[in-house]
């Protein structure tokens, strides 16, 4: 599809929407990415800051005053689901295009996106959400996206991949749809997307649809500890997602859950029946060891090309591969256990405690 063959009034109007919180490193790079699109019917930037104490409102400010398209708006909330229901709210667009400050997109990225949404009669699409790093920990997460165990086979993570999905990486809307669903669920956290996205699928099979063509670069967590935090968040909002739309939940967001669920049952089993001569708690060390030998694997997959494909950090400062296989390992133990912890500890607070929401 060409877009300079169509006369400009037949082309969708389109918003891009930004939640921001300390993002005064990136924001600025975002902003003038898009402003620089070749496609002509981006009518606005949103900006929708949750009380940011660094930069990022200044930074804002100076870039409306050069374009009237940018626009700051306020969540007072500082939670991510308001801050998409406010843009949301404000949006004159036709097509309600959602943006992550922490990302590098194509510069043909609204332009794939529209084409995406024209072609496919979906509600909502994107590309997948290809991993790249600047530090050593960083460079860990992404590899281990590509491991099976990192990305739970997710359509989404699959540069590859065209067709429709059960949720996409940030998401490109048609702004009624969004509407008609009653825009995103703020009694979510995390994982707001893919709650979204089942009420879409509830209104057509096709609902969402993802392109190879979109290209979009995801820069993960630069610490354990804000990795740990993630996860534990993604299974909280997990279990929530689960309760709400039980009749459609999908198994790879349950999987960490049951895994180490059944796992720890075993132990269990094996301390207070130890007659029966079961060598589970032997067994830890090796589960342990299975995921550093898939480590190993995807580091040396990938030892040719992860400067090509992930690494943006400085020449000088490419990690060793000890150093890759360490932190890619961690990651692959961090993500489940983290989920796991945060899905049972929703799970408690739902069933034990009985609190509905987070």
């Amino acid at each position: 599809m060409m877009f300079t063959e169509k006369k400009l009034d037949l082309l969708p109007t389109v918003t891009v929407a930004i939640p921001t919180y300390n993002e005064s490193a990136d924001i600025e790079k975002v902003v003038t990415g898009f402003l620089s699109t070749t496609y002509v019917n981006l009518i606005e930037v949103l900006v929708c800051d949750g009380e940011s104490i660094d930069d990022t409102r200044n930074i804002v400010k100076k870039l409306s005053e050069f374009d009237a398209r940018v626009k700051l708006l306020q969540n007072p909330l500082k939670i991510q689901s308001f801050a998409l229901n406010i843009m949301l709210k404000e949006a004159k667009g036709d097509i309600f295009l959602r943006a992550d400050a922490h990302s590098d997109y194509a510069p043909d990225y609204i332009e794939k996106c529209v084409e995406a949404l024209l072609e496919s009669q979906a509600l909502n699409v994107g590309g997948a959400q290809r991993f790249v790093a600047k530090t050593p920990f960083q460079l860990g997460v992404a590899l281990a996206s590509k491991s099976i165990l990192g990305s739970g086979g997710a359509k989404y993570r699959d540069p590859e991949y065209d067709g429709y999905a059960d949720t996409v990486y940030i998401g490109c809307f048609w702004k009624q749809a969004l509407l008609d669903v009653g825009g995103f669920d703020t009694t979510q956290i995390t994982n707001q997307d893919a709650e979204l996205n089942q009420k879409l699928l509830s209104k057509s099979e096709k609902a969402i649809y993802i392109s190879s063509k979109i290209r979009v670069w995801y820069y993960p967590r630069k610490t354990w500890k804000s990795l740990w935090i993630q996860y534990f968040k993604y299974g909280r909002g997990r279990y929530l997602t689960t309760i709400k739309h039980s009749n459609k939940s999908q198994l790879r967001g349950k999987l960490p859950f049951i895994v180490i669920s059944g796992a720890i049952l075993m132990v269990l089993i094996d301390l207070f029946f130890s007659q029966w001569g079961l060598p589970i708690i032997e067994l830890i060390p090796v589960g342990v060891a299975l995921f550093f030998i898939e480590s190993l694997r995807v580091n040396w997959k990938y030892r040719n090309n992860f400067k090509e494909e992930i690494w943006r950090g400085s020449e000088e400062e490419i990690p060793s591969f000890l150093s890759r296989w360490f932190f890619c390992g961690i990651t692959l133990l961090t993500m489940p256990l983290a989920h796991f912890s945060g899905y049972g500890y929703q799970l408690f607070r739902h069933k034990v405690l009985r609190v509905n929401g987070w």
